[in-house]
């Protein structure tokens, strides 16, 4: 039998994710070990393969077959645009993504006007603004500290993600409108889902019955 391998978000969502696997029996001795410096970590008995990768990552690896299973964001599977399968919402790593900025910016929302939009997240920007809200706008890559654009005037808004909006409020600004709710998702390599039909589709359903609700 051959490996199933995992690409999982470092951090949160993978412990979140691993914690999900257990309840269902799937265990991997060797992530515990958070001094390692292994990169691959493996479950021999089951035959299954763990890596960590950066959220934006994941996709990459199991569009092109590095990986055949991956947990990530909804929010980076919406942005990278992979040829990959989205099979399942694991149910963690709740949040929004939202357009933002100080009150006196809905008025340039209500009136379509064009406006400047700083984001982490261009593609995601380009699509509610374009294709949803049919409304043109100048979308500005950032990378970090995305409150400060409407702060210092870079942009009227911004599209970034939102979990309790406390930092928005310290930085007078708001949610302004919801662009859709994110959480972490579980993809599939398009080839591993023929190849691996079987045991891939056992174990979301494995998944499934333990949140005990099915999607």
């Amino acid at each position: 039998m051959s490996y199933l391998t995992f690409a999982l978000t470092k951090g949160r969502l993978a412990d979140e994710t691993m914690k999900m696997f257990e309840r269902i029996g799937i265990t991997c001795e060797e992530m515990r070990d958070k001094q390692s410096r292994k990169l691959i970590f493996i479950n021999e008995e089951k035959k299954l393969r763990f890596f960590l990768a950066k959220g934006p990552d994941v996709p990459t690896y199991v569009e092109y077959g590095a990986a055949d299973i991956g947990v990530t964001g909804k929010d980076i599977i919406l942005e990278e645009g992979r040829r990959l399968y989205e099979v399942m919402d694991l149910g963690f790593g709740r949040c929004r993504m939202c357009v933002c900025g100080p009150e006196s910016a809905r008025q340039y929302l209500a009136s379509n006007q064009l406006i400047r939009v700083a984001t982490k997240y261009p593609n995601i920007a380009k699509d509610y603004f374009f294709n949803k809200r049919h409304q043109t706008v100048d979308i500005i890559k950032l990378n970090g500290s995305i409150e400060l654009a409407p702060i210092v005037g870079l942009s009227e808004v911004i599209v970034d993600i939102v979990e309790t909006g406390s930092t928005l409020r310290e930085n007078g600004l708001g949610v302004l409108e919801e662009v859709c709710p994110l959480s972490a998702r579980m993809v599939v390599n398009q080839v591993s889902m023929k190849m691996e039909q079987d045991r891939i589709r056992a174990l979301i359903d494995m998944l499934r019955a333990s949140q005990g609700t099915l999607l």
